[in-house]
């Protein structure tokens, strides 16, 4: 059990004891107490005076007394204009650092039997991972880590999008100007010629339509018209009825997309327990709309097309069946949901998707619940914004955006560049080189965009996120790679750290314990918010903090053994800290930088 969570049973029990009434829960407000103030935890005892019927003084004062009368965590505390600042005993941060220290898995808290699923990356099989598409996969692979270190069971999952009007524009573009071309014959991954064949359809789409322009019909009626986009949809219509042709020209070029797709999640450092395809769900979604349809939850327009009037709740019509009987997003993802929610009987459903599909995941989960599911509430939209570069937005069908395999490729280089630079990595070898400049360069990506809230847009600067200085993956790095060489020091003078001496802790040291103890909480909070970014910058904090009693104080040299020795324990509780955290955001700390 946490402080807070004591604290909050202790003032529960003053309250009860003292007034003679029950307090809610919520009336107890405890958080850490602000650096300028002395203390450790802060109760705000306002939301009480109603019961005390006394000043916020006298009834700081009275909590107080019984707090220090009635727990032994305690023995001081101090009154800020109405707020109870409580002093946890320094024998209280010994104990738990002694207790806590040698612990390998420090912070990963007990299994709560929940069980989550989790779903990221979800690209369309018409072009490579890119930006945008790294941003959704570290988010999603960092929240399942932090879920699972939370105390939940985990399932990650991928719902490609391999079929749909998009995947036909590449089919037919390749069909029509590819002239045989493969991944082999040209040496290119199988993910980035499909995806130019959906610019090459999206430039001869805007030819046509400006040709038909140019001859007084409307754009709007040109885009409609334009060849090349009826051919496409014709091609969607025959992959449906499974046209031999079609069918085998679909199977052919996603198997390029998928080695492509694969070897880019190898690179990133991600993984999934379980893929789905969208050819394989929407089928679901169909039978699902037809049983809403039959049962008057769902209606028919005139066309044909079928519908959710969703006005009455403030929402519109969404369509969910075109005209012609062929199925859209909507429809594969309520199958989709459906499914999953009857293979693995999951507690919760989280969905890694940009913030421009906000309302879409409004409509899945009214449809949902008027379609009779009741476990619509238990799915959650982890909404992210936009990644942009310095030089702007990207677009795929316009050929503009940055390559996942690529931006990885120019990240190495980068770390490459900035080491030998600084002389980080003189006398190892050119392969342990190699490895370190990944490891630095996936830190440096994965923590600049991980350390920012999801739910923000960002700028991503890749020179920006490898520096070795400020808020960076590489800084935090090199503080743990200073940590690993200070234990390697440690153990070739035979030193042997066993427990804590009896020598107590200065400030510095005892700012650093606190901290420590933070973690579990930190990961919890991280975990209840879906932020990894509550992750990363802790372990920022956590490091500056650590640089500052490096450099203030002697570690290895210092003449007193029982406090070298505690210092050394505290370097060591750093390191796993710093490991298990980063570890959480899928970034690996090298032992020698």
């Amino acid at each position: 059990m946490s402080i807070i969570e004591t604290l909050t049973i202790a003032i529960k029990n003053a309250v009860k004891q003292l007034y003679l009434v029950d307090s809610e829960t919520n009336q107890i407000q405890v958080q850490k107490t602000k650096k300028e103030i002395k203390g450790d935890y802060t109760i705000n005892v306002f939301p009480l005076l109603k019961i005390s019927k006394l000043s916020p003084e006298q009834t700081a004062i009275e909590l107080g007394n019984y707090i220090i009368k009635n727990n032994e965590f305690s023995d001081n505390y101090n009154i800020i204009k109405g707020f109870l600042n409580i002093e946890i005993k320094k024998e209280f941060w010994t104990n738990f650092l002694n207790y806590n220290y040698t612990k390998e898995t420090y912070g990963e808290i007990e299994n709560n039997n929940q069980d989550v699923m989790i779903e990221y990356s979800s690209p369309n099989t018409n072009k490579p991972l890119h930006l945008g598409h790294i941003r959704n996969n570290l988010l999603g692979f960092s929240i399942s880590e932090i879920k699972k270190a939370a105390g939940n069971n985990v399932k990650k999952v991928n719902l490609v999008n391999d079929r749909g009007i998009h995947i036909c524009k590449s089919m037919l573009a390749w069909q029509k100007f590819g002239n045989g071309e493969t991944p082999e014959t040209n040496n290119i991954k199988g993910d980035k010629l499909v995806g130019n064949y959906y610019v090459k359809f999206d430039k001869e789409y805007k030819k046509q339509i400006e040709e038909l322009t140019n001859k007084g019909i409307e754009k709007e009626i040109a885009e409609k018209t334009a060849p090349i986009i009826l051919e496409a949809q014709n091609m969607l219509l025959k992959w449906e009825a499974k046209d031999a042709e079609i069918y085998s020209l679909w199977e052919k070029m996603n198997s390029w997309v998928y080695k492509g797709f694969d070897v880019t999640y190898k690179n990133l450092g991600v993984n999934f327990d379980k893929i789905y395809y969208e050819s394989q769900t929407y089928l679901l979604g169909k039978e699902l709309v037809k049983k809403g349809l039959n049962e008057g939850v769902l209606f028919k327009k005139d066309d044909g097309s079928v519908w959710a009037d969703l006005t009455s709740d403030g929402l519109d019509q969404k369509l969910l069946l075109r005209a012609d009987g062929t199925s859209v997003y909507m429809t594969q993802d309520i199958g989709t949901a459906h499914q999953r929610f009857a293979e693995f009987k999951i507690d919760n459903h989280i969905y890694v998707v940009g913030n421009e599909q906000i309302y879409h995941f409004q409509v899945l989960k009214l449809i949902l619940k008027k379609l009779g599911y009741q476990w619509a509430d238990n799915i959650y939209h982890l909404s992210y914004g936009m990644v942009e570069l310095p030089e702007g937005k990207m677009k795929s069908r316009e050929g503009t955006v940055v390559d996942a395999d690529d931006l990885i490729a120019e990240m190495i280089s980068t770390a490459r560049e900035k080491s030998l630079e600084l002389g980080k990595l003189d006398g190892y070898s050119e392969a342990e080189k190699e490895n370190v400049y990944k490891i630095i360069a996936l830190g440096a990506l994965k923590y600049f965009i991980l350390k920012v809230d999801p739910k923000k847009g960002m700028m991503f600067n890749p020179k920006e996120s490898i520096d070795f200085n400020g808020n960076t993956g590489p800084f935090i790095q090199y503080a743990y790679a200073r940590i690993k060489s200070i234990l390697r020091k440690a153990e070739e003078l035979k030193i042997d750290i066993n427990n804590i001496s009896g020598s107590e802790f200065n400030e510095k040291e005892l700012n650093l314990i606190k901290n420590f103890y933070d973690f579990t909480e930190i990961i919890l909070n991280s975990s209840n918010n879906n932020n990894p970014a509550i992750v990363a910058n802790y372990i920022y904090d956590l490091v500056k903090e650590f640089n500052q009693f490096y450099h203030d104080y002697p570690i290895l040299k210092e003449e007193n053994v029982e406090i070298r020795n505690n210092r050394l324990v505290i370097v060591k509780f750093t390191g796993t800290i710093i490991k298990n955290g980063m570890k959480l955001l899928g970034i690996e700390v090298p032992e020698r930088m």
